[in-house]
Parts: C-alpha cells; sequence; structure tokens
C-alpha cells in the first residue's frame, strides 16, 4: 500500500514536472524593421522608387514653370487684351492649376502603390526567413524588437544575424 502511494505521488509528480516544462516556451526576438532596411532587395526597391519620384516631381515642377511663364505672359499682356480674352485666360490658368494639382495627386497613389507593390514581396520574404530559422532554433514564439514597439527586454536570442545569414547577406 505504501509503494502504491509512492508511486501514486512520483506519478503525478512526473506529470506536474513534465506540464510544467511544456508549458515553457522559447522565445527570441528580431529588430524586423533593422532587417528589413539591410535587405539588398529592399536597397534595391528603394532606389527604384527613389527614381520614380524625381520622375514625377520633374514632370510636376516642368509643368508649375510652364504655368508660371504662361501667367507671367498673360499678366504682361492683359493690358493688350479685351475683358473677354483676359477672363478666358484666367480660366484656362486656373484649369492648368486643377490639372497639376491632380498630377500631384496621382503621383503621390502611384508612388504609395508602387511601394506596396515592392515592399510586399521582401516583407514576405523576410517574414518567411525569420519563421524558418525560429523553427530550426526551435522558437515558439518571435518578438519583434523594432524600437517603439511593445519590446520592452530583450534579453532573449536576437535571430537578425541567422535570419541575414538566411537571406544571403
Amino acid at each position: 500500500m505504501r509503494n502504491v502511494k509512492k508511486i501514486a505521488v512520483a506519478l503525478v509528480l512526473f506529470v506536474a514536472a513534465t506540464g510544467f516544462v511544456n508549458a515553457q516556451s522559447k522565445v527570441a526576438h528580431i529588430n524586423v524593421q533593422q532587417l528589413l532596411s539591410e535587405m539588398p532587395d529592399m536597397k534595391q526597391a528603394q532606389s527604384e522608387l527613389k527614381k520614380l519620384e524625381e520622375t514625377y516631381t520633374a514632370d510636376i515642377k516642368g509643368s508649375m514653370t510652364e504655368f508660371e511663364n504662361k501667367a507671367t505672359q498673360y499678366r504682361n499682356e492683359s493690358t493688350s487684351k479685351t475683358r473677354e480674352e483676359n477672363e478666358k485666360r484666367a480660366l484656362e490658368l486656373q484649369e492648368i492649376q486643377k490639372n497639376i494639382q491632380n498630377a500631384e495627386q496621382t503621383a503621390m497613389q502611384q508612388l504609395q502603390q508602387k511601394q506596396q507593390e515592392l515592399f510586399a514581396p521582401i516583407s514576405e520574404k523576410a517574414k518567411a526567413a525569420i519563421e524558418k530559422v525560429a523553427a530550426a532554433q526551435g522558437f515558439d514564439y518571435v518578438m519583434d524588437a523594432t524600437p517603439g514597439l511593445s519590446l520592452i527586454v530583450a534579453k532573449g536570442k536576437d535571430l537578425l544575424p541567422d535570419v541575414k545569414q538566411e537571406l544571403g547577406f
């Protein structure tokens, strides 16, 4: 009877200890923003976005210069034109200005869309690499250690070097 109690107590202690060990999860952290900013793909995407932005900026500046030149010309000629012609020219300038504003809005939207197109696969690639490294090293959770997020203490394993190696840089 005593042996049965001892075995039962030992069995309960063993189950409790096993449950406690299994309840502990391995946690690592990684600064996702740093990883993304250091990825060669991201640098290439940012370069492409910058070129596109410069193209849009040059086009809009060209339109603005054309508008300003035309406005100056119309102002200088306004005394020699009839009131109807001056009103017609004023409407023309308003239309040009409206077109420039529309072009600026369209450019911003297209830049945002292009950014999403370029950055989405890069983010997915980073996420897949993080998941692969975490799984290979037996981590259950990986916290984002980007400054300003909710991670306060980062004493655990930093996966950044391993993920960078996985991505090949």
